[in-house]
């Protein structure tokens, strides 16, 4: 596997870890609809919890989660509501980020609630 599949797997690793610690209840990981992949589906509360997980060596060029543009967003709708529709899922639904830095001295995991809101 390249390095940065490895970096990602690491990062999506240490993300449900932190989710679950912050009481998440992950449903799917790496949940596919067509080319559009969701990394983590969970639960918090009464809310279906669409996650997308972005992992970087460093923040030299920008924090992880300055990477979910409005296209990868777009991606993330549209999956999720693909999901939504084949489980029937009635909860509200929001998109969390976690932004993951490993570097070769410290690891820093930030989850970001309502990262951003689907535009209709």
């Amino acid at each position: 596997m390249a390095e940065h599949n490895d970096l990602g797997k690491l990062g999506e690793e240490l993300a449900q870890k932190h989710l679950r610690e912050n009481g998440y209840t992950i449903r799917e990981t790496n949940w596919r609809y067509g080319k559009d992949e969701i990394d983590i589906i969970a639960e918090s509360g009464e809310m279906l919890v669409i996650v997308e997980v972005k992992t970087r060596r460093s923040a030299g060029f920008g924090e992880p989660e300055v990477f979910v543009n409005k296209a990868k967003q777009r991606f993330l709708v549209r999956a999720a509501q693909a999901y939504i529709e084949r489980h029937e899922v009635t909860k509200e639904t929001r998109f969390d980020v976690v932004s993951v830095v490993l570097t070769s001295t410290s690891k820093r995991v930030h989850l970001i609630r309502d990262a951003f809101y689907p535009v209709l």
